[in-house]
């Protein structure tokens, strides 16, 4: 598959993705944008409202991908956090508009772009650099995760199950590469997968369950609710409580 396929396929997966959450804000009466989200200090206000500047931060990749150009995806620290809050006590019709509105702006950009320039490296925020290809994924994981993060119903268990394996092949790979962590087999059964956190030698403490609520735990969206943990032959009762506490995913 090309990286161009890939990205296509990634940004079909973000208008899906969209209109599930559009659907879960219809729900909401119109105060409960106002209430706690599931990030501390944010009310479910911030949290869409970052949705929709990050959509348009990475409208701006998009163009340096088209362009040549080298703008930051945000004026500064600063300005991205001004806005998040600035945006977030509008209403929810408000709220819901911006997400709709900016998200079509990323596709639109997107379907600018020719296949070689999805090849381009971009820089990200926080510095790192990255073919502009992942970037419809890199969408993707703020829909899906921030979606979670509104504790408006939506949990790990509905995410797409494509969306579920790739990231827990993506955080299996970052934190089995991170020194100091409890050594701990993590078995996907239904996904058929295994991934390996810290720690030297066979580790003693095993996580089975479906790949969704090992990603949830993982990503810190889940405290490790419908997982069986043993220690050896040791079937452990509560997941939530023998599990180690993982550093934020990268």
């Amino acid at each position: 598959m090309s990286d161009a396929t890939t990205a296509a396929e990634q940004l079909r997966a973000t208008v899906e993705s969209t209109e599930i959450l559009l659907h879960t804000l219809a729900e909401l009466k119109p105060d409960e944008v106002f209430e706690p989200s599931g990030l501390p200090g944010w009310t479910r206000g911030h949290v869409l409202t970052h949705l929709a500047r990050n959509a348009d931060s990475l409208v701006i990749l998009l163009s340096n991908a088209r362009t040549g150009e080298n703008l930051p995806q945000y004026a500064s620290p600063a300005a991205r956090d001004a806005d998040i809050e600035a945006g977030s006590g509008r209403p929810l019709d408000v709220q819901l508009a911006d997400i709709r509105d900016s998200q079509q702006r990323f596709v639109d950009a997107a379907r600018e772009l020719a296949p070689e320039h999805w090849q381009t490296v971009l820089t990200h925020r926080s510095g790192y650099t990255f073919p502009a290809w992942q970037l419809p994924g890199k969408r993707l994981a703020e829909l899906e995760y921030h979606h979670v993060d509104l504790n408006a119903g939506y949990t790990p268990a509905h995410w797409p199950e494509p969306f579920a394996i790739a990231e827990f092949r993506r955080l299996g790979a970052h934190f089995g590469a991170l020194d100091g962590l409890p050594a701990v087999r993590l078995v996907a059964e239904d996904a058929g997968l295994e991934a390996r956190l810290g720690g030297d030698g066979e580790p003693q403490l095993v996580a089975e369950g479906p790949v969704r609520a090992l990603t949830g735990w993982l990503s810190g969206r889940s405290n490790g609710d419908g997982l069986q943990v043993h220690r050896g032959h040791e079937g452990l009762v509560d997941a939530r409580t023998s599990l180690p506490e993982l550093p934020p995913m990268g």
